[in-house]
Formats: structure tokens, sequence, C-alpha cells
């Protein structure tokens, strides 16, 4: 009976332990399944998330290239490398503001000569009359000199050219009509365009001109202008904005160009040189 007692016990030994094994076999195969779903979720996210930067990259490269292209295209138009033309682009900036900085100082040299006037204005009842008159004179005089310079500039189309150079870059910018003349002083009206231009005046040293200007059968004088300064007027049936620019003045000449709106009428003989489309 003593051997038969401890023969069931060994058993149920053995048997608990067998449970146990399997329960620990279940826990371990769950615990791995269990990891191997989270790898597997983890590895999808870092796959998704590694498409998203190759998408982003690829666009970015493609808008460098496209950005490239366009600035390649843009200066091989212009006949330049793109250096040269990023070198010429700042140098029109950088002289249209010497330009208009130097036309501001003229401008206020004018003023100040005027408010010189009027603080000299003699005392004696009789003359001073008379000296208030022409001080007041010379002060309208000055302000309808800066109205037309301002009006000028505010209506410019576009960048200016000082040099022949830079009217060849403007020229490839394709968006106006331009004409570069040479007028001397004295001679009769020159064609330019569809209009006549006649030197009358120039002073070499102040960089001023004086000049008429045909156009429509009437005639305008350009009177005290500067150099670089946009001379502007309407030509043709469907008053059409012309623009003038003269670079050079010296004691008997002075040289420049005209430009005019892509759709102005094309003068007939083409007597005139560096005419742009």
């Amino acid at each position: 009976m003593a051997d038969e007692g401890e023969h069931i016990q060994m058993e149920s030994q053995s048997n608990a332990g067998k449970w146990i094994l399997l329960i620990l076999a279940i826990v371990v195969v769950g615990a791995f399944g269990y990891s191997t779903y989270l790898t597997h979720t983890s590895i999808q996210h870092l796959n998704q998330d590694l498409a998203a930067s190759q998408a982003q990259v690829k666009e970015l490269q493609n808008r460098m290239q496209t950005a490239e292209g366009q600035e390649e295209t843009l200066a091989r138009q212009a006949g330049m490398t793109k250096k040269e033309l990023a070198q010429r682009t700042a140098q029109l900036l950088a002289e249209q503001k010497a330009s208009a900085a130097r036309l501001e100082k003229q401008q206020q040299e004018s003023i100040q000569a005027v408010s010189g006037d009027i603080a000299g204005v003699r005392t004696d009842v009789g003359g001073v009359k008379t000296d208030v008159a022409s001080t007041k004179a010379d002060l309208e005089a000055t302000k309808a000199k800066l109205q037309g310079a301002v009006g000028d500039l505010g209506m410019q189309s576009g960048l200016i050219a000082n040099t022949r150079s830079d009217l060849e870059v403007l020229k490839h910018k394709g968006d106006r009509n331009y004409y570069e003349f040479t007028l001397l002083k004295g001679a009769k009206p020159q064609p330019v365009s569809t209009v006549s231009l006649q030197l009358r005046k120039t002073d070499a040293k102040k960089g001023k001109f004086t000049l008429n200007v045909t156009s429509d059968d009437k005639t305008i004088e350009k009177k005290d202008r500067n150099v670089s300064e946009p001379i502007q007027f309407y030509s043709g049936r469907d008053h059409m904005l012309f623009e003038l620019v003269i670079w050079t003045v010296e004691k008997n000449k002075a040289t420049g160009y005209l430009s005019t709106p892509k759709n102005a009428p094309v003068p007939v003989t083409a007597g005139v040189t560096g005419s742009g489309n």
C-alpha cells in the first residue's frame, strides 16, 4: 500500500510539471508573437517615413533643376553666363540708383539756391516788391521743373540704360523697341523711329542739354535736361508713351536711345541704328 501511494504521488507531480512547462511554452510563444507584431509594425512605419522623405527629396531636386534651367535660359537669351547676367543686373540697379541720387541732389541744390535768393532779398521798400516777385517767379519755375522730373521718373517703364552695353541687355528683354542715335548740335532734325529729334544746346560740364522733339506734326522743346534722365512724350493715334534717354553729352553732340512700345508703328525706312525687336 505504501508503494502504491508513493507511485500515485510521483505521477501527480509529473503531471503538474508537464502543465507548468506547457503554460510556460504558451507564454513564450505569445510573447514572441507579440514582439514579432511590434517589430513588423515598426518596420512598416519606417518604410512609410522613408518613402515620404524620398518623395520630398525628389521634389526639391526637381525644383532646383527647374530654377537652374530658367536661370540658364535667361542667361543664354542675353548672350551671357549666369554669373555675367547677375553682375550686369546688379550693375544696372546700382547705376539707376546713382542716377536717381544725382538727380535728387541737383533738385536739392536748386531749392537751396532759390531759398538763398529769398533770404537775400533787399529790405528797401522800393525794391522789395520787385525782388519778391522775381524770387516768386524763380521758385515757381523750380517747382515746375521738379514736378516735370518727378513725372518722368514716375512713368518710366523699366530700367534705364547708361551705356551701349546696357542697351544690349535691355534689347534682349524684348519688351520694347530700342533705337540708338547720335545727335549733332545745330544739325537738321534727325528721324528716329517715327519722330524727329534736334539737338539745340549742350553743357558737357554740367551734363545738361536742350533738344526739340517733333511728333505728330508738333514740336516740343525739352530744355535743360540731365544725362540719364528719362524724357517721355506721347505719340501716334493711339497716344503711346515714347521715352528717350541721353547717356553722353559732349561739346557739339549727344548720344542716347529712344524706346517705344512693342506695338508702336515701325519706320518705313531703316535709317536708324540699334533698333530692337
